[in-house]
């Protein structure tokens, strides 16, 4: 069993690790970010005030660009949450704190909700930011796939 396990989780770091260092080059920009508000509201000109259009941080814009050219990116993210009966952003950072190697599928599902959810409401990538899931599945992914002693 264990030499199962080994095989699998190295076929998961062969498979998602290029992914993972690409996203992991925005931890230090989510670790001073998480929490807070990245994003503002253009008004437009003074006597054209008739709509506010939200405006991105243009990281975390980058950050969602990059993470959707990856393989992290899951259309069936719904089903994951099911599985594990998500229900609150609670849920979300409890299970990804605890999760391992072999639950990837948590991993996307998660990081493929924002995102992709954020690509018809962009409110939703500010939300991750503000209650830190982006930087929570950035800190457990970046520690099980760049340390040994973790998984």
């Amino acid at each position: 069993m264990a030499e199962q396990d080994e095989r699998l989780s190295t076929r998961i770091r062969n498979e998602y690790m290029s992914d993972v260092e690409l996203l992991s080059k925005y931890m230090s920009w989510l670790e001073k970010k998480s929490g807070q508000q990245v994003e503002s509201f253009y008004d437009g000109e003074e006597d054209q005030k008739l709509i506010q259009i939200p405006v991105y941080d243009s990281t975390l814009l980058a950050f969602v660009k990059d993470a959707r050219k990856t393989g992290l990116m899951d259309r069936n993210y719904r089903y994951v949450y099911s599985r594990y009966k998500i229900k609150s952003v609670e849920d979300e950072l409890r299970l990804v704190r605890h999760a391992h190697l072999k639950d990837m599928d948590l991993f996307k599902g998660i990081l493929s909700s924002y995102v992709l959810r954020g690509q018809t409401k962009g409110a939703v990538w500010a939300e991750g930011i503000k209650n830190g899931i982006f930087l929570e599945l950035m800190r457990r992914m970046t520690a099980l796939f760049f340390a040994t002693n973790i998984d």
